[in-house]
């Protein structure tokens, strides 16, 4: 078979030069047995970027197959090539550059005899991924300049997503090699398309979500479960609300319930993080009608009252007091102003021209009124808070002195579910004498 490729094959350095005036010069083939098994044929593929050469698994001569194109590498075809240059033979000219706009790690150049360096099918699959080679269609992946077009397998893609199985076999299965896909991120496809070819996870802090979206939209369950462990374990109370609206939108209530978990544990810092200004008012909803939440309600009526201000601004209104209570909606209903101090809500929410007058002096009436009146707010306490109070009697009769040791006495509690105590210390009076006792 006559090669005619002067980039992709050279002479041995014990061959004779080619002829000046052959403009295809056809180096000696190879034995059989050594091209079949990538032994030492003196050759060498540059240009192919992406790939490493293949490790000598059976101990014998290493492979000569180099796919890394890097310069400087010591390989048989590159000492073929100097022992060209120094019998005094110009050495074929290097391969022309990639086109502006190529994608990285993209493999253009056709690669002979690729097979025989993959030992299994997991390394052919991984070395066809964002491979021209075999490729039989091609996806423009995002938006304007940001666009990549990206090759991939028909077949591949149908054995790993029942979406991609619909698309290309399916009833109405698209003839057109070229499918255009402006909502997904090139980083987000790439991420897919690995794990679809070679079960490798590839997903970091900055595409974790936009893989989530790829993952869902295409049905690949198990890149899913991928991006939620990650989620999970970078999950901190400066994200928590962040991560809780994307939950909801992805439908992800594990994750949601782990998020709303944090947030009653670190209430204040998730409140004072930037992220609590972007969440959508359904998720706010979702926060506020919890009673788990660990902070006073001064400082939760603070934290909405900067979320209304940063809807108002989303929504292009001015920010004003009328504005701020049609922003918050339902959320008003649910901050629990009799739980305040009539101190706070007097410096505060009486003075911010949210509530209206009928509800400020209702609210007053409430402070100072006994029997209080009813509000329209609630009034149960939330978190530590929250409970009913409890007389516990150890001793029901004591007929002579105590034998006090000098240690505090315990009371020992076991729960089967988690619970909130608060804990105190109380003095009672046996016998005319203090004792003091601690939970």
């Amino acid at each position: 078979m006559r090669r005619c490729c002067p980039v992709l094959f050279v002479n041995s350095p014990g061959d004779p030069p080619p002829s000046p005036s052959s403009s295809c010069p056809r180096p000696p083939e190879p034995p059989p047995s050594k091209m079949a098994a990538g032994g030492s044929g003196g050759l060498s593929f540059p240009g192919v970027v992406g790939n490493s050469a293949p490790s000598n698994r059976s101990g014998s001569s290493a492979s000569s197959y180099n796919y890394s194109g890097g310069a400087g590498a010591s390989s048989p075809g590159n000492q073929a090539a100097a022992a060209v240059s120094a019998s005094g033979v110009s050495p074929p000219a290097a391969p022309p550059p990639p086109p502006p706009g190529a994608a990285a790690g993209l493999h253009r150049e056709p690669v002979y005899n690729w097979q025989a360096t993959k030992t299994t099918v997991r390394e052919r699959f991984t070395f066809l991924f964002n491979n021209e080679v075999l490729s039989d269609v091609h996806f423009l992946v995002g938006k304007g300049l940001g666009s990549q077009r990206i090759p991939a397998h028909r077949f591949v893609l149908a054995v790993g997503s029942a979406v991609f199985d619909a698309m290309f076999n399916g009833g109405m299965a698209t003839t057109s090699t070229e499918i255009e896909l402006p909502d997904v991120e090139p980083a987000a496809f790439l991420a897919l398309l690995k794990f679809l070819y070679s079960d490798e996870v590839q997903i970091g802090p900055e595409t974790v979500m936009t893989t989530l979206y790829t993952a869902k939209k295409y049905a690949v369950p198990a890149l899913e479960a991928h991006c939620v462990e990650f989620l999970k374990k970078n999950l901190r109370a400066d994200n928590a609300f962040m991560l809780l609206t994307q939950a909801r939108l992805f439908d992800e209530p594990q994750l949601a319930s782990l998020c709303l978990e944090n947030i009653d544990k670190n209430t204040s810092d998730a409140l004072n993080a930037e992220g609590f200004t972007d969440i959508d008012i359904d998720t706010l909803v979702a926060v506020l009608e919890r009673d788990t939440l660990g902070i006073r309600e001064i400082r939760l009526f603070n934290a909405v009252v900067r979320w209304s201000e940063a809807e108002c601004q989303r929504q292009q209104h001015p920010v004003t007091s009328e504005n701020k209570r049609k922003a918050l909606g339902k959320a008003l209903s649910l901050i629990r102003f009799p739980l305040m101090t009539i101190e706070e809500f007097a410096a505060g929410p009486a003075q911010s021209a949210i509530l209206t007058d009928r509800e400020v002096v209702s609210l007053f009436l409430h402070f100072t009124v006994n029997p209080k009146p009813r509000v329209e707010f609630i009034d149960r306490p939330r978190c530590c808070l929250r409970g009913k109070e409890c007389n516990i009697n150890r001793f029901q009769q004591v007929e002579s002195r105590w034998g006090y040791s000098g240690t505090s006495d315990r009371i020992r509690q076991v729960f089967s579910q988690s619970q909130n105590i608060c804990g105190g210390v109380c003095v009672v009076w046996l016998n005319t004498w203090p004792h003091r006792l601690s939970s």
